[in-house]
């Protein structure tokens, strides 16, 4: 199971927690050290079954200031990712990606289901 989270964000470092209380094995890897690539982004995109906009972390500064909540809503899906992949700033996290499985953000019911 694959881990991307920024260490600095309060609701990765409570992600991590939990992962580590409940004895859920993982990778960890820094997101904006190792950003997400177009071929993941569009792999974990199909299997999460979300749409693309819930990829992107609306709350953070780097996205208000390229004023993507305007501009998002008329770019098409492959542009969305492209963007996604330039800056690891840019994606929601944190992120976990399991053989079947991949959830954007902590939602702690949801985590519960899908990896205990």
């Amino acid at each position: 199971m694959l881990f991307l989270q920024y260490p600095p964000c309060s609701t990765c470092q409570k992600a991590k927690k939990w992962l580590d209380g409940h004895g859920v094995g993982y990778t960890a890897r820094h997101i904006k050290e190792e950003n997400p690539t177009f071929e993941e982004l569009s792999a974990w995109l199909r299997r999460s079954g979300l749409p693309v906009n819930k990829f992107f972390n609306t709350s953070g500064l780097l996205y208000k200031s390229m004023g993507l909540k305007d501009r998002l809503s008329t770019m098409t899906e492959e542009q969305q990712l492209r963007l996604l992949a330039t800056d690891g700033m840019l994606v929601k996290r944190p992120l976990v990606i399991t053989d079947t499985a991949v959830l954007v953000g902590f939602r702690e019911k949801e985590w519960e289901e899908t990896l205990l």
